[in-house]
């Protein structure tokens, strides 16, 4: 009886909750010390306790989660199971290498015996226990526009104190440097005052590498997703906000979206890391190892339009000028990555409707019922616009520079390269041209470029191509005398076009003041260099003319809050700190204001 009332006492809720806790803070010291243990320099000793602590935390977080399923009957789902199945296999094998060192001398065994698994281990348990807290957004305390900013500045504070770690930098670096590093990559901007080949260390690199891929899906999706992931359910109120962040058209296709977002990316990067290894030599570099982390690096640095690059000049670097295939593969992903998810989901939608039309054609069977605009007005007009700024970019820099910088290539040399000139301004980042020796013509198209940037609800920043499709539309309604904007047979809300010259006002109102303050700060500096600059920190483009390290302090801080304005956008910042206004049962007369 004793023994029964003891069993039910320790699976009753209560302790389900205390053991959850518990495993949680036991994750999140592990995360914590591996922290500690990759940051600082440590002797010998000191590095074998570590691995025991290691270990030792690893079978509690197993022995959590079996007394979750065996003790507690706890019913998690298939692919719950799945992915405990999958860590304890990576668990027992680490903890059975530990224990039998005779194993070492097998390649397999040493190939698994190595801290970046323990480290991975460590990783996947927190992930596991830390998607199983309980979140929940109260409107009366944070909106979704103040809970988006809070998530930005909370990645960049963290990775702020991680690049300063004794370890993440061969000889240190300061505490503007290394918040204006880890705000240009939160942001995927690109603009650097340090070298990140030379001057960051393998971990500290990692860590760049990280806030990129974090900052360019954001920690909202990660957090949200890994934690209906675990749990299988959210509240209404999580599901509005991801609603707004992740543009869904219904709050019952969140997750879907997420799930579609999170697959997408690390598809494409892992198929564009491939291609970015196999376009690798091994003049250029010879190491496996060097050559991996180099195609990982680039392919989420290119996807997410961050334009970090490990080597010392872009891909303008000597070796690297004229591989062509590997420029194209960065190219192909920073464009896919500035498509916007939503555009490629739509196209996803299309094409997987053609192909099941032809299908069903060739088996002569019923064809699926008629479905129109099954590529809405969305997606048409920012493919358009995105194909004329890629083309008409492409031929103005072909023309600019074809004596000039692209002198040095071959005919496909000079296509490549011209084609790489006009996409990597719009929020890439990347080079492959000397940036100083450009054209006057050439730079001016580069601004054009840089302010328009990627599209909504991409990896990438500026103004976005819809909305400079939506004020081209409007002037030449006006001009028409039309009263509204019509376009593929649908008319564009009035809240689209208020939108629009809303960001476009702000975004011109932010850059000038940028301008204003540097050109106050380092007087120095030619106007045209400090224009290029606060573009490109506004739309996180990452392209400079050079000055960006020599900068002084006062300019670097402007430049950082330009990237996080450009980031998460100043009509943001506006809703955070407006309270947003209920609809009001009246409206006062309307009135004509004389313009023009």
């Amino acid at each position: 009886m004793k023994f029964s009332g003891f069993r039910s006492w320790l699976q009753n809720e209560r302790f389900l909750t205390y053991l959850n806790r518990f495993s949680f803070l036991l994750s999140l010291a592990t995360i914590l010390v591996a922290i500690y243990d990759l940051g600082f320099r440590h002797k010998q000793y000191e590095e074998e306790q570590l691995s025991h602590f290691y270990f030792g935390a690893l079978i509690i977080g197993v022995i959590a989660i079996l007394l979750r399923y065996f003790l507690f009957r706890v019913h998690f789902r298939l692919k719950v199971r799945i992915f405990d199945s999958v860590l304890g296999a990576l668990f027992g094998l680490l903890i059975f290498i530990k224990i039998d060192g005779v194993l070492e001398n097998f390649p397999v065994m040493q190939f698994m015996n190595k801290m970046v698994y323990v480290y991975l281990a460590a990783l996947i348990y927190f992930i596991r226990e830390f998607s199983t807290v309980e979140f929940s957004f109260n409107n009366q305390y944070l909106n979704p526009a103040q809970l988006f900013i809070s998530s930005f500045l909370l990645i960049i504070l963290a990775g702020t104190a991680l690049l300063m770690l004794p370890k993440a930098t061969y000889e240190g670096i300061s505490l503007l440097d290394a918040l204006f590093t880890s705000t240009s990559a939160v942001c995927v901007t690109g603009l650097i005052v340090v070298d990140t080949g030379s001057y960051f260390t393998l971990f500290g690199q990692t860590v760049i590498l990280m806030l990129m891929q974090i900052g360019g899906l954001g920690i909202m999706t990660f957090a949200s997703y890994f934690s209906y992931f675990f749990r299988g359910q959210t509240s209404y109120q999580n599901q509005l906000i991801l609603k707004d962040a992740t543009n869904s058209e219904k709050i019952g296709e969140v997750f879907s979206v997420l799930k579609k977002i999170l697959f997408i990316t690390f598809i494409v990067e892992f198929l564009g890391g491939l291609v970015i290894y196999f376009s690798l030599s091994k003049s250029e570099i010879g190491h496996i190892g060097d050559r991996l982390f180099f195609s990982i690096f680039h392919a989420v640095s290119g996807f997410c339009n961050a334009g970090f690059s490990t080597l010392e000049n872009s891909l303008y670097e000597p070796d690297f000028r004229f591989n062509y295939p590997l420029h194209l593969a960065i190219a192909f992903l920073f464009i896919l990555g500035g498509i916007g998810f939503p555009i490629v989901l739509n196209i996803y939608k299309y094409c997987k409707y053609v192909v099941k039309n032809l299908i069903l054609k060739v088996s002569r069977k019923k064809p699926l019922p008629y479905s129109p605009w099954v590529i809405n007005l969305n997606t048409r007009i920012v493919i358009v616009t995105t194909l004329i700024l890629l083309s008409t970019g492409t031929l103005s820099f072909y023309f600019f520079e074809y004596n000039n910088t692209l002198a040095e290539h071959n005919w496909f040399g000079k296509i490549v390269t011209a084609f790489f000139g006009a996409a990597t301004p719009r929020t890439a980042g990347f080079n492959s041209v000397d940036m100083g020796a450009l054209n006057f013509s050439t730079i001016m198209m580069m601004f054009l470029l840089m302010w328009v940037g990627a599209s909504p609800a991409s990896t990438g920043g500026g103004i976005k191509t819809s909305t400079i499709a939506v004020a081209t539309l409007n002037f030449f309604s006006l001009a028409r005398g039309k009263d509204r904007i019509e376009v593929y047979r649908r008319e564009i809300s009035q809240a689209s076009v208020r939108r629009a010259f809303a960001i476009i006002s702000l975004s011109l109102m932010v850059i000038g003041f940028s301008i204003f303050l540097i050109a106050t700060f380092d007087q120095d500096k030619t106007l045209l260099s400090i224009a290029f600059e606060s573009f490109s920190a506004y739309s996180t483009v990452g392209l400079s003319t050079g000055i960006t390290s020599d900068l002084s302090s006062p300019s670097k801080l402007v430049l950082v809050f330009t990237m996080f304005i450009g980031r998460v956008s100043m009509l943001t910042l506006l809703i955070a700190m407006l309270r947003r206004v209920k609809h009001l049962n009246y409206r006062y007369p309307t009135d004509e204001i004389l313009i023009n």
